[in-house]
């Protein structure tokens, strides 16, 4: 499991979350809402095919493009488990969330 690393808010635009994962030097984000609770996980290749797309616009927010992102895994979740929701899932990783849905990390599969 990785630090969470930078978390956003969900209202933020793609290209502002572009920026920040830039300054931040990560492929990933951690999305939560104004209450601090985790609402999912964008990567990078996300936000610059939401960007790229012909439908964009400024107005887009994060909740619009997360999609399969919204999945979490639990710090009680063994290993295997937490293997096979990424596997099936088709994700790269998963934030960590306790019992208050704030993030702890993220889980990720080894290359």
């Amino acid at each position: 499991m990785d630090a969470a690393g930078p978390q956003v808010c969900d209202d933020m635009s793609v290209e502002v979350a572009l920026s920040v994962m830039a300054a931040a030097h990560r492929g990933r984000l951690v999305v939560c809402d104004q209450d601090g609770q985790c609402t999912g996980l964008v990567t990078q290749a996300d936000l610059v095919a939401v960007r790229d797309s012909s439908a964009y616009t400024d107005c887009v927010r994060l909740p619009d493009i997360l999609g399969d992102h919204g999945s979490f895994t639990s710090p009680v979740m063994t290993m295997a488990e937490a293997e096979h929701a990424l596997r099936s899932r088709r994700c790269g990783a998963l934030p960590v969330v306790d019992e208050q849905g704030s993030a702890l990390g993220i889980l990720a599969l080894s290359r």
